[in-house]
């Protein structure tokens, strides 16, 4: 089995069901992208790890451990960290602050504030201001940081390009490829193909809350594939 392990999931928000038929495992220091129009699904997948859907069916497993119906926390305390759409960094704490949040669960690793800061060495130039007085690129690095500093095994990833620059999105493929040599997995919802073909091994499309297609990244290109991408 598979560290990530997902079975026939249901998944949606009060009555409404949003995810239907999903299969995925992931393994530990893989990369696994999911790809698809807005409205997909994708976040929602994301948000099932955590408590934040109702799952009506199905099972989500990390580690072994099963998370349907247990507290949001559990994903975390099993190695499973988010770096959420939208950053959600807070604006009364500096980047220090922000980034120690992460660490708040308490789990042991090699993702320390001097190795976040040796991977992001603007964020240690700037630790002590706000953290959303920082570019949106940057606000970025405090999102993954936070994330990789609750020392997951798998760091999931919310469309992390979202409203940056290409130069930007370079620097995330870097930093992503880095971050995957140490050894921790990552599930990637992204839009930009660019981003995808650098960082990820694996792919799967969604559109309207299923699995349509999936391969190998280096496929993603093949006809096939284009045509899921365009539904």
């Amino acid at each position: 089995m598979s560290f990530i392990q997902i079975e026939g999931l249901h998944a949606g928000y009060g009555q409404s069901e949003i995810l239907r038929r999903i299969d995925l495992g992931i393994e530990e220091g893989e990369a696994l992208a999911v790809v698809g129009k807005n409205g997909a699904g994708k976040s929602t997948l994301l948000m099932s790890f955590f408590g934040g859907t109702v799952i009506r069916r199905g099972t989500i497993e990390v580690d072994g451990v099963p998370l349907q119906g247990r507290p949001g926390y559990l994903a975390a305390q099993h190695g499973v960290s988010i770096s959420p759409q939208g950053r959600l960094i807070l604006p009364h704490l500096s980047v220090r602050e922000n980034l120690l949040l992460g660490a708040a669960g308490g789990r042991r690793g090699h993702w320390t504030l001097e190795r976040i800061y040796a991977l992001f060495p603007v964020l240690h130039e700037r630790r002590e201001r706000p953290g959303t007085a920082l570019s949106g690129g940057q606000q970025q690095m405090v999102a993954v940081g936070r994330a990789l500093m609750a020392n997951p095994r798998v760091l999931l990833l919310d469309e992390p390009s979202e409203g940056l620059s290409p130069v930007m999105v370079d620097e995330l493929a870097r930093i992503f490829v880095a971050v995957r040599a140490a050894g921790t997995g990552l599930l990637i919802v992204e839009q930009h193909l660019s981003l995808v073909r650098r960082v990820s091994e694996r792919f799967v499309v969604m559109a309207k809350g299923e699995i349509i297609a999936r391969g190998a990244t280096r496929d993603i290109d093949a006809e096939q594939h284009r045509a899921a991408l365009a539904f």
